[in-house]
């Protein structure tokens, strides 16, 4: 039986997303906590020999975003390039893939942890072919400790689902905002081990964390083609291959 269904499939087209419950095998979600945490207190090192407590979206002892790191952990690359994400690749983006980008999305036990409502594609700056983000949930994730939510494509006020939002940067968090309305999208109340799949043209957002612990995720994004900065001369992000002609090229 096929991991996406062809429900979900119609659900990704019309609406922009869909989520898929403990597919994570627990071993992994545990070693890529690990590596998690291990990033993190090296970011907060890095941090403090600089004497900064804000760099670009990351706040010291607030919340993460680390990136790139993957190079020297065989557990991330195992896990990026499993048959796990070639299998939502295949379903949504088709028989070919590349790794686009990955990074450690964490927020500590803090009140201004929130992200604001955005696009990924809004953070490229131009126009590009969509691509995929797979948010992987590494802690069961609830309203409390600010999981994502997601704004389906139906109640976004778009004309066109293909549609990049200018995004404007919010003072203060360095966020990009590309949407202003009262719609407060749906929550991903899931457990330890879930994927959140969603267009890098939906809209979503996450709430502070107001527990005591660390909120958690490991987002891996992929495209369907190369994705080029402005003027062509260079590649914006990465362009890896997971899929070649629908097989996976890493074993």
């Amino acid at each position: 039986m096929s991991l996406v269904s062809p429900a979900q499939v119609e659900q990704f087209q019309r609406e922009g997303y869909f989520m898929l419950e403990s597919v994570i095998p627990e071993p992994v979600v545990a070693a890529l906590r690990d590596e998690c945490m291990r990033l993190v207190h090296e970011r907060d090192r890095e941090m403090e020999a600089k004497g900064v407590t804000t760099e670009g979206i990351t706040h010291y002892k607030k919340r993460y975003f680390i990136h790139g790191r993957d190079a020297g952990s065989p557990i991330m690359t195992k896990f990026l390039f499993s048959e796990l994400m070639a299998e939502i690749c295949r379903a949504t983006l088709g028989e070919t893939a590349y790794l686009f980008h990955e990074q450690y999305v964490v927020k500590a036990a803090d009140t201004d942890s929130k992200f604001a409502w955005h696009q990924d594609s809004g953070y490229i700056g131009h126009y590009h072919r969509a691509y995929l983000s797979c948010w992987c949930a590494l802690d069961d994730m609830t309203v409390e400790n600010g999981t994502v939510y997601i704004l389906p494509y139906s109640r976004d006020g778009r004309h066109s689902t293909d549609d990049i939002i200018d995004h404007t940067v919010e003072d203060r968090s360095n966020d990009k905002v590309g949407y202003r309305g009262d719609d407060p999208g749906a929550p991903a109340i899931v457990p330890a081990g879930s994927i959140v799949v969603f267009s890098s043209r939906t809209f979503h957002r996450s709430g502070p964390n107001v527990t005591d612990k660390y909120r958690r995720c490991y987002l891996a994004q992929y495209s369907a083609e190369p994705i080029m900065n402005r003027d062509g001369s260079e590649l914006w992000g990465r362009a890896e291959p997971i899929l070649v002609d629908g097989a996976r090229v890493r074993v």
